[in-house]
Formats: C-alpha cells, sequence, structure tokens
C-alpha cells in the first residue's frame, strides 16, 4: 500500500462528540459489509402465479418502506448530533423529514451538490476519508408488520444509498455496508416485532473508504436514493437465487435453458415456461438442497435481440411461493475476432447513461428512467453503457422489454488517483490490499444483474488504470458467467479483458485499427463524439469506420444527458445549476453538461443528428428509376417497414404514396427500391425524399413513426445569374445623390420601388435602408459589416480552434475602410465598391477586402472578395459572412435544411424543404450560453415582420453551406454570460443576423478530436461570396 498520514488520533470536536480511537466501520479498511446477506438477483415472492406474472410489487411479499417521507437529522459528521438516534427511547417527534428516495444535499442540507470531474474535492489519503469533513444524515422511520408473517425470514433491503449505511431495528445494531449503487440486504427477523410498530434507523455517510472507488464525473451527493424494501421470505425452505441461462445452440435454432436455483433447505422446484402469450410450453420439477438445476431443451424458441426482443416468462415456485422472470433466448461469442449476437455481427449505437433528475439527482424515478429508454429507442439508439455504476434495477427490466443492448459496469472509477502524484494504479488497482473492494464491486453486479438478457456485456469499471485487481475482478466473473464478454477501457492490451476499448480516439485512428488484420478480438469506443454544448461535430465519420471494418463494435456517446441541478439566484431566477454554482470548490464547472439532452431531458439537436447517422436504412444511391439502399440493423430485415416518397421543390411538394421494399433484405446488405412512375420534379432546385417507417406498432413507439429518411437531388440550384431581381429596366434605375448628415457623407440611394438606401462614405457600408412598406422606419438597426468570429462553444473551448480565434483577437477585429467609390453601370444600375481591411487590435494581421454593392431595383446585388495577410494571423475563422441588426422581425422563412439547428460537421438530420420559425424559436438555449441556431445550407432566407410582410431577404443562389442566424442576442452576449439567466437580461428587441458563406465545423473539442480536416474553415485562402438583398 502507499503510504497515507495514518489514521486520525482521537480529537475532541465539541460537546457533542468524540472521534473514535477505533476507526469507525466507514474508516475501517477490513470492512466493506458487516452482516450483509449475500448478493442476490433482483426478484420479488409472491403468493401466487397469476401476482407473479404481472410483476406488481404491491402484490409481493414485501413491503415498501420508502416513497415517503422519513424523520432526518443533519450533522456535519458522523461524531456530532445526536448520536444516540437509534435508540428506541430517542424522540424525533420534533426532527425534520426528507423524502425517500432522495439526495439531502437536494433537499436542502450540507453543503450542498459538489461537482467534480475526476479530482477527490478533500484530501485524499486512501484508505481513509476525513472524520470531521464526512456528512452524516440520520434517518428514522416507522413500520408495522403483520403479525401472521412470525417465521418468516424478514430480509431488509437497500437498493441504492450513498455512500455508506449503519443499520438498526427497533434499537439494534443491524449492520453496515458500503458500494454505493449496489445493494445491502440484512437478516432483520430476529428484530422485528410481529403484530407492531418497529422503528428502523438508518445512518448515512457522505464518505466511506469506498468513496476512493467512486469517483465517477458526477455530483457527489449523499442519501438513500433508491427503493427500500422489508421481503418476508418462507422459513425453512424458500429460493435464495437462481441463475437462468437462455441460450442457443451453435446453429442457433435451438434453445437450451439451463436454470440453477439456489434454496435455503431443501424443496421441490416446480419451473414453467411461458411464451409471449401466456401459453404454457414446457414444465419440469426438482426436489434437492442446497440447489437444484434444471437442463431443458426448448425446440425453435423465439430469439431475443435489441430488434426483436421477444420475452419469455420463466416461472419458479417452491412451498407455495412463486417467481417470475421476463427471460430471452440468445447467444453472445466472437466470430474470428467479430463480436456476434445470435450468429450475427453487431454494431453498438449507444450511449453512456450516468443517473439524474434535474431535481432529484441520482433518485430517478420509475416514469422518468423509462420516459429516457423510450426516447432513445425513438432516436435509434440500441445500446447502453451503464456509467460508471450498476443502475437502477428497474431500468434492466425495461432494456429487457423495450430492446436495448446493456454493457453493465460496475461501480467503479478511481481518477482521482491521476491527480493526486505517484504511480495512480498503485494507489489501489495495482494495490492487493484492495482486491476484496475490487471484487465485491464485480461480484455485486454479476450476481444482481445475471438474470437480464440485455446484459450481453460485464464491464470492470472505468478510469481506474489497470492492475492485479482488475484481473481478480476478471477471474471471479469468468468463474460465474462464461456467457458474456468482459470489457475495461484502462486494460489498453486487452490482457484481461475479451474486447479491445478505447475513447475519444480521431476518426482516422479508427480506420487505421479497423484495417489492422493481426488482432484477434474486436474494439469498442466505450466513449466518443462527446456531447457537449452545441455539438457532435464530425459524428458520421465514425459510424462510416463502424460499418466499414468487421472488427469495430461501435459505441457509445458520452453522454446521454445534461446533469445540470435545478436551482434559483437569489433574485428567484430558475437556472440549471453545474460546478461551482453551489459554492462547490474544487469543481470542473460546466463539464457536466455534456449530453445529448438538456438537463430537463429534452432533446438537443445533438441528438436528432444522432439519430440520423445512425438511422437503420441509409440510401446509398439514386441511379435512374432505382434507390440502392442498406439495411443498417443487425438482426432483422426491413420488412417491418415501409417507406413513402414525397418530391420537395422550393414552394412545391409533390406527395407520392409508398414504395416497395425488397423482403428479406439482410443485416448489413444493400437492396434497390424501385421508382415507377414518378411525376416530372418541379422547376428549379428538387429533392426525391423517401421516408421509412413502422408499418406496425411497437412497445416503444406507434405506426408511422419515422425511422430513417433519405433525399436525393433531382434538379440543382440556380445561380444568382438567372435571378430576375438582376434584371434592369430603365424606368428602375436607381437615382443617388450625396448629402452630409451630422457630419458624415452619405450616399442617398432611391428605388422607384420606393426602397431608399443610405451609405455610409465613411464606414463603407450600408447604414439604412427603408420600404415603401414602412417607410418611415430604417429596418437596419445595425449597419452591415464583416463577420468572422462566433460565440465560442464548448467544442471550440475544449479544442484548438477557440484558443487560435481568442489569441489571433479574432472577437475583436472591425472593417476599417481603406476606399469607397461609386459608378453608374453601363446597365443603368449603381455599383458601390469599398475596400476595407478587418484586423483586430495589437497583431499585424488583416484581412483584405473588396465589397460591391450593386442596386438594382428593390434589390442588392452583394459580391465580397478578401485574402489574409500579415503575421500571427489565425489558423481558421469561425465563419465568413456579414453581420446586420434588422428591426421588428418576427420570424424568418427559407428553403434549404431544416427546421432545426445546422452545422457543416451536424445537419444531416435535417431536411431540404421550406421552413418557418419564429426567432425566438430559432435560438437553442444551450443550458452554457454559446453559439448555435445556425441554418445551413439555405437558398434563401426572408425576414418578416409579426403583422406579416417582408423586412429583408437573402438569397444566396447556388452556393453550397451558405447559411443564416437569426438570434435577439449578440455575440458578446453570448460570450460573456455563463447562464442563461444572465443571457435573459440581455435580450434585445431587434434581430442580430448573420449571413453565412461558410462555417468552421463544431468537432468535438471538448474531449476529443477537434474539426475534422474536411469541415474546417482555413483563414488562408481566397474568399469571394455573392447574396443578394430585396
Amino acid at each position: 500500500m502507499l503510504p497515507s498520514s495514518g489514521p486520525p488520533a482521537a480529537l475532541e470536536i465539541g460537546a457533542s462528540g468524540v472521534f473514535p480511537e477505533k476507526q469507525p466501520d466507514f474508516n475501517n479498511f477490513d470492512i466493506i459489509r458487516r452482516n450483509t446477506l449475500p448478493p442476490r438477483s433482483y426478484f420479488f415472492l409472491y403468493e401466487n402465479e397469476k401476482d407473479a406474472l404481472s410483476h406488481d410489487t404491491s402484490k409481493a411479499k414485501c413491503q415498501l418502506l420508502s416513497g415517503k417521507k422519513w424523520k432526518f437529522s443533519f450533522s456535519k459528521n458522523p461524531f456530532q448530533g445526536e448520536v444516540d438516534f437509534y435508540k428506541e427511547s430517542f424522540d424525533v417527534s420534533d426532527w425534520d423529514e426528507v423524502q425517500v428516495p432522495g439526495m439531502w444535499n437536494l433537499q436542502g442540507y450540507g453543503k450542498g451538490p459538489h461537482y467534480t470531474n475526476m479530482d477527490y474535492p478533500w484530501n485524499p489519503n486512501p484508505p481513509y476519508v476525513p472524520l470531521d469533513d464526512n456528512e452524516c444524515g440520520r434517518y428514522v422511520t416507522h413500520f408495522e408488520v403483520a403479525e401472521d408473517l412470525e417465521g418468516h425470514q424478514m430480509r431488509l433491503r437497500f437498493e441504492g444509498c450513498e455512500t455508506g449505511l449503519t443499520v438498526y431495528v427497533n434499537g439494534h445494531d443491524v449492520g453496515y455496508s458500503q458500494g454505493s449503487r449496489n445493494p445491502s440486504e440484512f437478516d432483520v427477523s430476529k428484530y422485528i416485532k410481529f403484530g407492531k410498530t418497529n422503528t428502523l434507523a438508518v445512518e448515512v455517510y457522505q464518505r466511506t473508504n469506498g468513496v476512493y472507488l467512486e469517483d465517477q464525473d458526477h455530483w457527489w451527493l449523499a442519501g438513500i436514493f433508491r427503493d427500500v424494501y422489508l421481503h418476508a421470505w418462507p422459513k425453512p425452505a424458500h429460493i435464495e437465487d437462481f441463475f437462468v441461462h437462455a441460450l442457443l445452440d451453435a446453429t442457433y435454432q435451438e434453445g437450451i435453458l439451463k436454470v440453477d436455483v439456489q434454496l435455503s433447505d431443501k424443496a421441490k422446484v416446480h419451473l414453467k415456461l411461458l411464451d409471449a402469450d401466456g401459453k404454457e410450453i414446457l414444465t419440469s420439477s426438482q426436489t434437492g438442497s442446497p440447489n437444484v438445476v434444471f437442463e431443458l431443451d426448448v425446440s425453435n424458441p423465439h430469439k431475443w435481440s435489441a430488434e426483436e426482443p421477444y420475452l419469455y416468462s420463466l416461472v419458479l415456485s417452491a412451498d407455495d411461493h412463486y417467481i417470475s422472470q421476463k427471460i430471452g433466448f440468445r447467444r453472445t461469442e466472437l466470430i474470428d475476432g467479430v463480436y456476434c449476437i445470435n450468429g450475427q455481427p453487431i454494431k453498438f449505437r449507444g450511449v453512456n447513461r450516468h443517473e439524474h433528475h434535474p431535481d432529484f439527482g441520482r433518485a430517478v424515478p420509475y416514469d422518468f428512467m423509462r420516459r429516457d429508454l423510450l426516447m432513445m429507442k425513438k432516436h435509434n439508439i440500441n445500446a447502453i453503457r451503464t456509467s460508471h455504476y450498476i443502475n437502477d434495477p428497474r431500468m434492466y427490466d425495461v432494456a429487457d422489454e423495450l430492446g436495448l443492448w446493456i454493457l453493465d459496469e460496475a461501480d467503479l472509477e478511481c481518477h482521482g488517483f491521476g491527480t493526486c502524484g505517484g504511480d495512480a494504479s498503485a494507489y489501489a488497482s495495482d494495490n492487493p490490499d484492495w482486491e476484496e473492494a475490487y471484487v465485491d464491486r464485480a461480484r455485486q453486479m454479476v450476481q444482481r444483474d445475471k438474470n437480464h438478457v440485455s446484459v450481453v456485456i460485464w464491464s470492470l469499471g472505468n478510469e481506474s488504470f489497470y492492475g492485479r485487481n482488475h484481473q481478480a475482478m476478471y477471474d471471479y466473473i469468468k468463474s460465474v458467467d462464461k456467457t458474456r464478454l468482459v470489457h475495461y477501457e484502462g486494460d489498453w492490451e486487452a490482457r484481461s479483458a475479451d474486447i479491445f476499448s478505447c475513447m475519444y480516439r480521431p476518426q482516422d485512428q479508427m480506420v487505421s485499427w479497423g484495417e489492422d488484420k493481426a488482432w484477434s478480438k474486436p474494439l469498442i469506443m466505450c466513449e466518443y463524439i462527446h456531447a457537449m454544448g452545441n455539438g457532435p461535430g464530425g459524428a458520421s465519420e465514425y459510424v462510416e469506420a463502424f460499418y466499414k471494418y468487421p472488427r469495430l463494435m461501435g459505441g457509445f456517446v458520452w453522454e446521454w444527458a445534461n446533469h445540470g441541478l435545478r436551482t434559483k439566484t437569489p433574485e428567484g431566477e430558475e437556472y440549471m445549476g453545474y460546478g461551482g454554482d453551489f459554492g462547490d470548490e474544487p469543481n470542473d464547472y460546466n463539464f457536466v453538461m455534456d449530453g445529448l439532452i438538456f438537463s430537463n431531458h429534452t432533446p438537443t439537436p445533438g441528438l436528432t443528428n444522432y439519430a440520423k447517422i445512425i438511422e437503420p436504412v441509409q440510401c446509398l444511391r439514386l441511379h435512374g428509376s432505382k434507390v440502392t439502399i442498406i439495411n443498417r440493423y443487425d438482426i432483422i430485415s426491413l420488412d417491418h417497414l415501409k417507406c413513402v416518397w414525397s418530391i420537395i421543390g422550393d414552394g412545391q411538394l409533390i406527395e407520392g404514396g409508398e414504395l416497395k421494399i425488397p423482403t428479406g433484405i439482410k443485416p448489413h446488405t444493400e437492396g434497390t427500391i424501385h421508382l415507377d412512375s414518378l411525376p416530372p420534379p418541379p422547376v428549379g432546385e428538387s429533392y426525391l425524399h423517401l421516408d421509412f417507417s413502422l408499418r406496425h406498432d411497437t412497445s416503444w413507439a406507434k405506426a408511422g413513426h419515422i425511422v430513417a429518411f433519405g433525399e436525393f437531388r433531382l434538379a440543382p440550384p440556380l445561380s444568382l445569374a438567372h435571378s430576375r431581381y438582376l434584371a434592369v429596366a430603365p424606368e428602375h434605375c436607381p437615382t443617388m445623390e450625396q448629402i452630409t448628415s451630422n457630419g458624415t457623407p452619405k450616399l442617398v440611394i432611391r428605388s422607384s420601388w420606393g426602397t431608399v438606401w443610405e451609405f455610409d462614405q465613411t464606414m463603407g457600408t450600408l447604414t439604412s435602408w427603408k420600404r415603401l412598406a414602412f417607410p418611415d422606419t430604417n429596418v437596419l438597426t445595425e449597419p452591415l459589416t464583416f463577420s468572422l468570429y462566433r460565440a465560442l462553444t464548448d467544442n471550440d473551448r475544449g479544442g484548438s480552434a477557440g484558443g487560435d480565434w481568442r489569441n489571433s483577437r479574432l472577437h475583436q477585429v472591425k472593417a476599417h475602410p481603406l476606399q469607397v467609390k461609386w459608378e453608374r453601370r453601363p446597365d443603368g444600375s449603381l455599383e458601390i465598391t469599398a475596400h476595407h481591411r478587418v484586423a483586430p487590435p495589437a497583431l499585424n494581421w488583416g484581412l483584405m477586402t473588396t465589397t460591391s454593392y450593386r442596386f438594382v431595383g428593390g434589390s442588392v446585388s452583394i459580391s465580397v472578395s478578401a485574402k489574409i495577410n500579415g503575421y500571427r494571423k489565425p489558423r481558421w475563422f469561425a465563419k465568413f459572412g456579414l453581420k446586420l441588426g434588422l428591426a421588428d422581425v418576427e420570424s424568418a422563412k427559407w428553403f434549404g435544411r431544416g427546421p432545426g439547428e445546422s452545422y457543416r460537421d451536424k445537419k444531416l438530420s435535417q431536411a431540404w424543404g421550406n421552413h418557418e420559425e419564429k426567432i425566438d424559436k430559432l435560438f437553442v438555449d444551450y443550458e452554457f450560453p454559446q453559439d448555435g441556431g445556425s441554418r445551413s445550407d439555405v437558398r434563401w432566407v426572408e425576414f418578416c415582420r409579426k403583422e406579416g410582410g417582408k423586412v429583408l431577404r437573402a438569397r444566396f443562389g447556388d452556393f453550397e453551406g451558405a447559411g443564416f442566424q437569426a438570434l435577439r442576442y449578440s455575440t458578446e452576449d453570448l460570450d460573456e454570460c455563463t447562464h442563461p439567466y444572465e443571457l435573459y437580461k440581455r435580450k434585445r428587441k431587434d434581430t442580430v443576423v448573420s449571413l453565412d458563406w461558410v462555417h468552421h465545423g463544431l468537432g468535438t473539442g471538448s474531449c476529443g478530436p477537434s474539426t475534422l480536416a474536411q469541415y474546417e474553415l482555413k483563414a488562408d485562402q481566397d474568399f469571394k461570396f455573392h447574396v443578394l438583398l430585396d
């Protein structure tokens, strides 16, 4: 063991408490659990088969003690406060009450939530935790136990308590347990008063020595956060536990059902297997002790997969008590180094899931959890990594039912040792003194979750370096369960693990590994495309690599949800708090906001885009009257889907009918859809749009739910050169006069269409635009200027681009006029040409620009060319375009991708078409303010008044990649504010509009690769762009 300062000596801290000479259980390295029962799978006993099959725990032989208020007392450490609270004579009537399940930090007690990514927020001195800085919560509740239960074994079970607890029943010390997300079960039979009121007292410690293994990039919280049950099991004989192996033979056609039933005493055990309709498939009985083993053949069973989650019901009974377990038949294995289930290569299109609720922390209600999993299914997600601990046991029931592969992870991470100094693995992972603590966490995981068909891989934990204790965990798991593979990312060479694993590696490295034929094990990305803030960008390139190379298993996005906690400012303004918002130091700030859904568990644009790139049907090619598609399901064909076509043009929609999908397209193979007698496309740019939707209802979505779509361009866009707005009739030639206003020389241009412009000759830009419809209103609240910068996204800040932009002062550039001249063109139009140097203070570099404004009818045609020069130039620009302010804008209409947010490396989920949205709804309210709300691949955009009528329209013609952004906030607002409530105070009445020809991609630089080269906006290039305003 690494040297430590040793256990603290006795020290008086006040009149109400003294530190002990002997280490308490929570600081005793020899004690992980005291008087707990062996770990078992999660099940309930029922008095009859019907109740057992209902899975209604209110009918079970147990009593739910949680789900209500318990008496509660808080102290700063376990040696202060009312330490005799557990005694029967102790009066708790004047105590406060808290909700159980719940976290006391979120109910007004203690220091509040504390967030760190990896640092331990106390002085680490393993295996000891501070005695003084260790919050303690004392809980008391009362319950009745029926007199007729006397003679039963009474088992008190805590499904989760953070981080350790000592349990008392009727004044008796029952035992101790630690391991926050693992269950703890105690035999309390001899302490129960039957037919009378009983008292349960629980002392909970925020920190135990086990907390060193729970450093899991989440909030440090405390409390009884999962349910508490009192089970009544018959004596002397009852089923203690059981292990179901529902396997397939090597042909994947015949089923093998093996059930090992553990008994408390000799008993006759009856087994019954029912299909999904309740039809009896087989029965069997055996008598034995201490266990009986059933091995039965099941002819041609329905197979379970994430795509066809067919469940049987297994009923076990003995001495008039019944257990029901949903089971499925499947086989997991490696075939030539490829991970397969039921003989088919599997690609994990997954997410990492922490348990989170914005108000209750880890005390997540069932309905909230189930809604999350339904949302995953509806967004084409097929797998969950339970990062970084076993989840609420009910989550696995839902995964079994809906169909989700589970990579089940032990409650283990000690990442913080990496910042302590010395050899990080030597603190615990490679320290033999910690072996039992590690193996205990593997044991708890496997024994609880072993009967869930959705659990297909075990994981030894997360970011805990690598050492002998991981090998011990692996050895234990394989001694119990040889049917599943074992994962651990920290074992980079896969010495213990059955799978190579990595995090956040670049896309090209994944390709390189995929092409390497020498590796005998598959590779999974247990974390990738870090979904923090506006992003992730460049995700589709990963997915394409997964499908191209058989040995690549796919990956799990980090992560599913932002973990903001709802709180208020002193003025009562509500917001989602992150690290530092609760006075927590040290902290890792907003790194806890890195999910595909917001803290209130509604989708971000990143989730919408992820759903698109992992969709189960992809349209590859349109050739003549044929569309080539590929089936990206792993197990099933496309026979359950229907395809409906439409043709979309600018202002035109031709709704079609259903197209026949060829039957029996096998997974990962191509098929052809024939397009018969499609009408001719409309004039101008148009697209063939194909929607693939569910033909029938499923357990997770109704018929008609769209799982994929494809688009093919039928006709290209027209260039601006073909626009009728550039044609000049003699009677529509504009007039011009030179004036001086407030000492500023200006050009006033008047159109016969009633439009009046003012051009500032000293600034070299357009400063006023008045229309015939509202001649007294200048629609420009801010003049046209160049836009090279965006408010930094989380991925900009974490990647290389943000630093480059700030260091090169891109956010401080101004357009310095060099020359302004005008001329009357031969066609009668008026053209003003302005030359600028767009440059920052202090540095030498500048962007030399030439901008021509051609006034035609009621329109202004703007052409820009630019080239950078000087020293210490930025490597990239954030964008290149024009920025202006507009008055009286209520909404925007456009033709292009939409309706949602899109960027050049995060746009595939947005379909071509005509779209309309309120300006306020264009904004994406990221929980840490940053750039957002852009729309890319836009042909034109029109900004409209509330009363109707156009304020301004911008046309980009056939320029690929152009787009717009329209917000009630400036770039400075977004950059300077760190919370939405700060931003709301700066909300403007006018609209800040960016007309962008090109953007720098988003990437995943907050924790991973920066923007891919093909999506970079390199600063050192020739820029030439054109836009038409009218």
